[in-house]
């Protein structure tokens, strides 16, 4: 797993600044452009773009991280339909990647997610998605 370093960047030269702090007043609404193409942000992306813009116009300097989303063994075996003591197993053999957090266990949503994938493509690679079922011998 690799983690993105953490980004920062100096405020903004008070120029720079203003014209951006009086756009933000005007609307909240960002489009965001990539290669010449515009893109409508998701309500939680575009909160936090703004934020970010209004720091920036605010004249803060910002720093930009990522956190992965952790699960508790409960909410990771709920979320891939499977027993919790089915979980551990996968934990302690080391199929599923686990963080300690004290002695307690915390799975990344995406690991839990590509293990089900990987589980849902093993099971009967010709059914569409939501038709395949993960496989919990804990269950039989």
């Amino acid at each position: 797993m690799t983690a993105r370093a953490p980004r920062s960047a100096a405020a903004l030269p008070p120029e720079q600044a203003g014209p951006l702090r009086r756009a933000l007043t005007d609307s909240a609404d960002v489009t965001v452009f990539v290669d010449g193409t515009a893109h409508r942000l998701p309500p939680e992306a575009q909160a936090a773009v703004v934020d970010l813009l209004a720091r920036l116009s605010d004249g803060d300097a910002i720093q930009v991280t990522s956190v992965a989303e952790l699960l508790t063994t409960s909410q990771a075996a709920e979320l891939a339909g499977i027993s919790h003591s089915y979980l551990r197993k996968l934990t302690d053999a080391g199929t599923l990647p686990v963080e300690y957090r004290g002695s307690h266990r915390r799975l990344r949503r995406s690991d839990v997610e590509e293990w089900l994938r990987s589980q849902l493509r093993r099971t009967d690679p010709s059914a569409p998605p939501a038709a395949r079922e993960p496989e919990d011998p804990a269950a039989s």
